[in-house]
């Protein structure tokens, strides 16, 4: 379930006008802190990660733990859903987008990558990109069917668990199956060429990143992450991401 459904629904939070008000002489600190407490007394279950001023004047930006963004104004009271549109000489820019890549990058990058199933670039290395994937999900059997040719072009493709049926499901069952083999790559194969792979259990990762992936807004598979946060949802030949790399 998503923190913010509609705007609907956060208006009928009523205690939303209720509680205290920020004054004009709250240091910064006060400010995120009492926006962040106002809001999560007025939306049962919201978890807040971070709250900051925005670049628009007024605005704060308060990030959820599954990856929302909504904007406040500084006492908390009036509340926008959606993108935050910055207008510039070359044309509009996604500051909401940005925000949430440079948290996508803080989040990956903290998790790290060493529990990750990794294809290596061949050869150089010339960029690294994480990919949540479903081993049942048909697009992300195609994108695997194309990982030595995204390897040849020098790109290394971290692989973490996102089973979309979720945990306790025989999806979820596969990728631990999966993590826990002799030989992961081998069996991530096997697995996504749609053949059997032994049933197998031990201490894994596969919830963790499962957790990962709603934390940095993940909804479908596969969803690629590139080195600067931006995520690409959805299937790309491995010509075309190449292409998007700049390594063509």
């Amino acid at each position: 379930m998503r923190d913010f459904k509609t705007i609907k629904q956060l208006a009928l939070a009523t205690s939303l006008v209720a509680g205290f008000f920020v004054t004009a002489g709250a240091t910064a600190g006060e400010v995120e802190d009492n926006i962040a407490q106002r809001l999560t007394n007025a939306v049962p279950g919201l978890k807040i990660s971070s709250v900051r001023e925005s670049e628009a004047t007024g605005l704060y930006e308060v990030q959820s733990n599954n990856g929302d963004t909504i904007y406040t104004t500084r006492d908390g009271q009036y509340l926008l859903t959606g993108d935050l549109l910055k207008v510039t000489d070359s044309g509009i820019s996604n500051v909401s987008e940005q925000a949430r890549a440079a948290e996508r990058k803080r989040a990956i990058e903290e998790y790290g990558s060493d529990s990750a199933i990794t294809f290596p670039a061949s050869g150089e290395e010339k960029a690294v990109i994480s990919v949540f994937t479903d081993i049942d999900c048909p697009y992300c059997r195609k994108l695997h069917h194309e990982i030595a040719q995204i390897n040849d072009y020098g790109i290394t493709v971290h692989y973490y668990a996102f089973p979309r049926s979720g945990p306790g499901t025989p999806s979820f069952r596969k990728y631990v199956s999966v993590w826990c083999s002799d030989d992961q790559r081998a069996a991530m194969t096997a697995a996504k060429s749609g053949k059997p792979v032994s049933d197998a259990t031990c201490d894994n990762p596969v919830l963790a990143q499962y957790q990962l992936g709603g934390k940095i807004g993940v909804s479908g598979t596969p969803a690629i992450v590139l080195e600067d946060g931006n995520m690409i949802r959805g299937y790309v030949p491995a010509k075309s991401l190449a292409k998007g790399l700049g390594l063509l």
